[in-house]
């Protein structure tokens, strides 16, 4: 009978292998359809619209679909290989091709037929406008000295 050294962590080290294996597999970008694009965004809040900008480089805008509902934003594109003289080949590209979609929800609902595109330096920015009842608006309320509430002693009148 032979003695076999015991290390602890060579398990772990090969766990680790076949996870970084795994999702090398998941995230393949060889293959357009296991590839899911999602482009980066930026919401804001500015008290009666919400803009909205989302990162898109490289794609021309007749390739940029935007969709928008009361209460979401779709975008969706595609980022084009073009084809090029291949004589001497590719050492390395790390450049993702193929569709990509995005749906946000907004937190509040928008007048969707106002909203306007503005797309520059491979930025879209969306600004959203609120619907009138989602603004946030501000009545000034009277305390009256009678123990009857401001707003009933109004409509009494």
């Amino acid at each position: 009978m032979s003695l076999v050294r015991f290390y602890p962590l060579s398990d772990i080290n090969s766990l680790h292998r076949q996870m970084n294996r795994l999702f090398d597999e998941i995230t393949s970008w060889d293959n357009p359809t296991n590839t899911v694009l999602k482009p980066a965004i930026e919401l804001f809040d500015n008290q009666d619209s919400l803009s909205l900008k989302v990162l898109v480089p490289g794609i021309d805008k007749k390739d940029l679909d935007i969709s928008v509902t009361r209460e979401a934003v779709k975008i969706s594109g595609e980022y084009r290989h073009h084809e090029e003289n291949k004589e001497n080949g590719y050492y390395v590209s790390e450049f993702n091709y193929g569709k990509f979609e995005r749906t946000i929800n907004l937190p509040v609902a928008i007048q969707n037929e106002k909203v306007s595109a503005d797309y520059k330096d491979g930025i879209l920015t969306l600004n959203l406008p609120k619907i009138e009842e989602v603004k946030n608006k501000v009545f000034k309320v009277s305390l009256q000295e009678n123990t009857q509430p401001a707003l009933e002693a109004n409509t009494a009148q």
